[in-house]
């Protein structure tokens, strides 16, 4: 486990979450705001295991982590913390049967006390403008506009929030 939350927990991906990690990434409404593209399952199997082979990374900047419901450990997400440059970015997205019940929010609480725990000073997250519930959860835990710019892969408004931890 890498942290939890009152109903969440995060640990790092593993092949049995193939099935669902798929379901997520080929669900158009859930990647429209991060790339436009579905993968195939042979494409996701490879996505998902290069994935998991970065944890064995000594100088790995690339972790993205599964986030399971602790009730009955359902896989129902990622997170994500990444090098950006010379800043660490969040991310989260959840399988779209899962979305409006709170969970962005748990998660983001989540990983910024983690982020603390491990003395990162300041996190990053690039939200596209339309994606209007995302957006609303980095203002709740006082994420500050640093920048809006044009998203190359999607051609939409995207704004980058940071805060300072």
């Amino acid at each position: 486990m890498i942290f939890e939350t009152e109903r969440l927990l995060v640990r790092k991906l593993v092949l049995d979450d193939l099935e669902a990690f798929h379901e997520m990434q080929s669900n158009d409404n859930v990647m429209q705001f991060v790339d436009g593209e579905t993968k195939t399952f042979e494409e996701h199997l490879v996505e998902l295991t290069d994935l998991i082979n970065k944890y064995n990374l000594s100088n790995n900047d690339f972790w993205i982590y599964a986030i399971e419901r602790k009730f009955d450990t359902h896989f129902i997400g990622t997170v994500a913390l990444v090098k950006d440059g010379e800043d660490d970015e969040i991310g989260y997205r959840f399988l779209e049967k899962y979305w409006k019940k709170g969970y962005g929010s748990e998660i983001c609480e989540g990983l910024i006390y983690h982020c603390k725990q491990i003395g990162i000073p300041k996190i990053v997250g690039y939200v596209v403008n339309k994606n209007i519930a995302s957006a609303k959860i980095l203002v709740r835990y006082n994420f500050k506009v640093v920048k809006q710019f044009i998203n190359d892969d999607i051609k939409l408004l995207e704004t980058k929030y940071e805060l300072i931890l």
